[in-house]
């Protein structure tokens, strides 16, 4: 990218912040955090202020530290409660797909998708170790690399289902009493080492046809995933130069597709630096230990984070992690996003529509 105000912005929602001491803050709003009020209030910030997509992570993991914030909400129906309080904002959940069925994972995400009127993403995840396993109780743990070979299955899965109705499967004939042409509903008919699925989705093709599917690349699974089944790809990396090779060589693996890559940057602003240096202090006091994290942190003013975002190359966009949300985000939107994109464009069409991505075709429709 040339400069800032071409970068693709996300913004990932994670409870008070990516901290985990965020919460013992006084305009943390934790009291809030299991609200409507204080979700629709934060996205909808962003969706007015132009971001692009909104992130909202989500693990079957369970907290056990009584020190931090042990329930989160379930972030495809969080999404899902917020297609009515947003009108541009891509809402992008992550969705685990370890010990999770596909058919209910792809429903969930195209109903998203209709009811934005095509502004539905799906962050693929998932979860290791042993406590997760013990609260389904149905498989085994299972190692990195079976983990993600059981994404891709449960990525396949999806896509089929998605494509599972014709465009036009849908035929309204007062006349005759019939609904659908059975003829364009498709069995997707799939047998793999993980799932067996065959019959077709009960939600039509959405406005997208595909939603967009996002992964974040931590390891060499990832990478992989990110390379063949991703649109948008999340990165960490501690300097620009880095971020830049990074999404390079995705960019070179995922060949001819079409992929935007995003940097993730960790912020906490503050009216000055010194006042942001010491939340930091603060919260890793709370936390009795420093802030560790793989990718650029910006802690300091806006002014600052401007700067940050300027020297950002080679990537497509970033995706702002809030160490503090509540406090962050007002910062962001009023005194950062107004600098780096001074005018906000109306959003009309699809998510797809405003990448330039075409509406891909569906597979069954040329098999009758």
């Amino acid at each position: 990218m040339s400069d800032s105000s071409e970068l693709l912005l996300a913004v990932e929602f994670a409870g008070t912040g990516i901290h985990p001491s965020s919460w013992r803050r006084d305009d943390s709003r934790a009291e809030e955090l299991f609200t409507p009020r204080y979700w629709t209030g934060l996205v909808g910030a962003a969706d007015r202020a132009g971001v692009d997509f909104a992130f909202f992570p989500d693990t079957f993991g369970v907290t056990t530290d009584a020190s931090t914030v042990r329930g989160r909400l379930e972030a495809v129906g969080l999404a899902a409660r917020l297609t009515a309080a947003t009108t541009r904002i891509g809402l992008v959940p992550t969705a685990t797909v370890t010990h999770t069925e596909p058919f209910h994972v792809a429903k969930a995400i195209q109903t998203i998708d209709h009811t934005t009127l095509g502004r539905a993403g799906w962050e693929v995840a998932v979860t290791p170790g042993a406590d997760p396993v013990a609260l389904f109780g149905r498989a085994d743990e299972q190692d990195t690399a079976s983990l993600w070979a059981e994404a891709h299955e449960a990525a396949e899965v999806a896509a089929r289902l998605w494509d599972s109705w014709e465009d036009d499967a849908e035929i309204r004939d007062v006349a005759t009493g019939r609904f659908i042409d059975r003829d364009k509903v498709h069995y997707i008919d799939f047998v793999g080492e993980y799932f067996s699925v065959k019959g077709s989705s009960i939600v039509p093709r959405s406005p997208q046809g595909q939603p967009l599917v996002a992964v974040t690349v931590t390891g060499g699974e990832s990478f992989e995933f990110a390379a063949r089944r991703a649109d948008l790809v999340r990165i960490r990396a501690t300097d620009a130069e880095a971020a830049a090779d990074l999404a390079a060589r995705i960019r070179a693996a995922a060949g001819d597709r079409s992929v935007f890559v995003l940097l993730d940057v960790d912020l906490l602003l503050a009216a000055t630096e010194a006042e942001a240096v010491a939340g930091l202090a603060q919260l890793e006091a709370w936390a009795g230990a420093p802030y560790v994290s793989d990718t650029i942190v910006h802690v300091g003013t806006d002014a600052g984070a401007v700067e940050v975002l300027g020297d950002i190359r080679g990537v497509d966009g970033v995706t702002l992690r809030p160490l503090a949300l509540p406090s962050t985000l007002p910062r962001l939107v009023e005194n950062v996003l107004p600098v780096i994109r001074p005018v906000v464009a109306p959003a009309t069409g699809t998510l797809r529509d405003r990448l330039g991505l075409p509406r891909p075709a569906n597979r069954f429709a040329s098999a009758h």
